[in-house]
């Protein structure tokens, strides 16, 4: 091995390059989920907190897919079993009113920036 003396010096760089994120890290706060202020006459959501909080983006991607490009205007809820209005603000607007302590203390602590209101106005 003629180049030994640069090669191995190179996969030591090259591995603390790659693991790089996960030391700087290491001393990172835990994430902690946000408090949020839910309407006061707040019943319950269309779907499940659960399914909300993972999948809400990918609804309102099928939603917008779905009535623009396909026509459908209604959202079946398994959960709730009633149809509601393929809108984000007919429907998710309606209870969560303020963008700022709902949408964006989560969006804000998983560094996220939603392009819902490129088009949307807010609340």
């Amino acid at each position: 091995m003629y180049d030994a003396n640069k090669i191995i010096p190179g996969l030591i760089i090259f591995a603390l390059f790659m693991t790089f994120p996960f030391w700087y890290n290491l001393g990172a706060d835990a994430y902690s989920t946000p408090e949020l202020e839910l309407p006061e006459d707040y019943e319950k959501c269309i779907e499940s907190t659960e399914f909300m909080r993972a999948e809400h983006m990918n609804m309102l991607d099928e939603w917008r897919d779905l009535y623009v490009r396909d026509g459908y205007q209604e959202y079946w809820s398994e959960l709730k079993q009633e149809s509601y209005p393929m809108s984000l603000t007919k429907t998710c607007m309606d209870c969560h009113s303020d963008k700022e302590k709902f949408c964006d203390r989560c969006h804000d602590a998983t560094a996220v920036d939603p392009y819902c209101w490129d088009c949307h106005i807010e609340p």
